[in-house]
This record gives C-alpha cells, structure tokens and sequence, in this order.
C-alpha cells in the first residue's frame, strides 16, 4: 500500500438522472485535479426522487449509473465507487441498493448489496420504509485487495449504526472503509460525525463517507459533511454544507503507527 489522495464526493442530488450524473461529474473532475486516485460517490447519486419514479426508471438508473461509473474510471485512471444506486431484482417489483467499486480500467472490483435498510419514524415528521421498495442484501460486503490503495471494505449510510458489519470488514483486514451516505438532516445533526468516528477508532482504518447535502424533493433532507477520517478518528477532511469534495491522504504509516500504538484488534477476546 502507498500513499495516495482520496476524495469523498458531495453532491444534493435529484430526480433528474442526467443533471445528477453531470454534477457528478464535475465533482469527480475536481478531485481528480487535486490529485485523488480513490474517489467515492455518495448513495443515491445518480437519482434522488420519489419511490414509484425510482422503481419506474429503475434499469434505466442502473443500466446508466453502472456504464457512467466505468466510463468515469477510466478516463480518469481512477477507482470509484458507487455508492448506492438502485438494480431491480428479478420478478420481485423491488430493488437492490447496490454499490459498486470499479477500477481503472473499468473492471468490477467489488458489488454489495446494502443489507441494512432504513425503515424509521425520524423525530422531525418524516417516515422512511425502504424496505417497501428495496429488497435487503443476504450477504455481508466484500473487501478489495489492492496493494496500491490497501484492502478496501464498502458499506452503505444505515450500515454504519450496525458495528458488527465493520467488525467482519476488519477481520477481512480492511484498511480502508466506505461509508456512503444520503443521513437524514435530522439524525445526521447529532449521529453522523461520531458514528464514523467510533467505526474509524474501533477498526484503526480510514473512514471515506461520501454524502448527499441539503434539499431535494418534496421534504427530503440531507445532512452533508461528507468526510475521510482517519485511524485515530481525526477527521482530516470535512466538505461542510455544499456541494464540493473532501480530500485527504491516505497515509500507510499512519495506519500502521496507529495500529502499533493502539493495537486492539489483536486484544479481541471475543
């Protein structure tokens, strides 16, 4: 593993693919020009609007996100993920929340199927059933071995109130965590920041948590601060409330100074 930069996009997306993937785009350009090799997309990217128009457009979403994912890759020479886009499953009427990692030749590295959907009664008014049109993943996410970029473990936003995940990503020997996010305005104000940093601390890896900001349609709110921390839990970088790019190293020796000065992953009893 080397040292490398690696970006957390920020985007408020729509219920307009094309407007969506353009920003995207941008976003993905802007850190590319700051020297980022590892790029992630945060969830719902590519489409961000009512449940029946995501069901109705949902092998267009796929069938454009999957080929904008690849075609970004490798013009960029990067690896991106994609961090959570809707894949209809078979005769079910239902859809996986997929995310994706791809590298820089356009290969598939790594696919999850979010397992952990959002189905909450959110304080400020607002009720969330994801499971009434996204069928749940029955297998815990993969991890990626690159001797470049470290070994890299994928997650989707709700996941990361479930540390047993991490834990499993960890055992896998992740080094570096994604967290991609569309964390509600209301919850994110006082859970986003130290979830990530309590899954960053527990595991000594590097958290990158691309994340959906501000308004989108009707009442849906977004929280922002998408942000890289790192293994202490330092959060190195932090892109606020708009649309925009959170940058950072990923740093080998720190990861490893980290995990000599605190090595709690080799006191695990349990």
């Amino acid at each position: 593993m080397k040292s490398y930069i690696a970006a957390a996009v920020q985007m408020t997306s729509v219920p307009d693919r094309q407007k969506n993937l353009a920003q995207a785009e941008e976003l993905i350009d802007l850190a590319v020009r700051q020297g980022a090799e590892l790029v992630g997309l945060p969830e719902n990217f590519s489409f961000m609007g009512e449940e029946n128009d995501k069901l109705a457009q949902g092998e267009a979403i796929a069938t454009e996100t999957e080929e904008f994912i690849k075609t970004m890759a490798q013009r960029f020479q990067i690896t991106i993920l994609g961090g959570g886009f809707p894949v209809p499953v078979d005769s079910t009427g239902k859809v996986y929340n997929t995310a994706l990692l791809i590298g820089s030749n356009g290969q598939e590295l790594l696919r999850y199927h979010k397992v952990h959907l959002f189905d909450v009664n959110v304080p400020d008014g607002n009720t969330y059933q994801e499971s009434s049109t996204v069928m749940a993943g029955d297998q815990l996410p993969p991890v990626y071995f690159s001797p470049e970029l470290g070994n890299i473990g994928i997650s989707v936003c709700y996941d990361v109130r479930f540390p047993e995940l991490y834990r499993h990503l960890s055992h896998k020997g992740a080094d570096v965590m994604f967290v991609p996010a569309a964390f509600t305005a209301f919850t994110g104000k006082d859970h986003w920041q130290v979830l990530l940093q309590a899954r960053a601390i527990e595991n000594t890896c590097y958290i990158i948590a691309p994340a959906q900001t501000g308004l989108h349609y009707a009442r849906r709110q977004t929280h922002g601060h998408a942000m890289i921390v790192d293994p202490w839990g330092t959060i190195i970088a932090d892109a606020g409330e708009q649309p925009g790019v959170a940058i950072a190293d990923i740093n080998p020796s720190r990861l490893e100074q980290v995990r000599r000065q605190m090595p709690s992953l080799q006191h695990r009893v349990f």
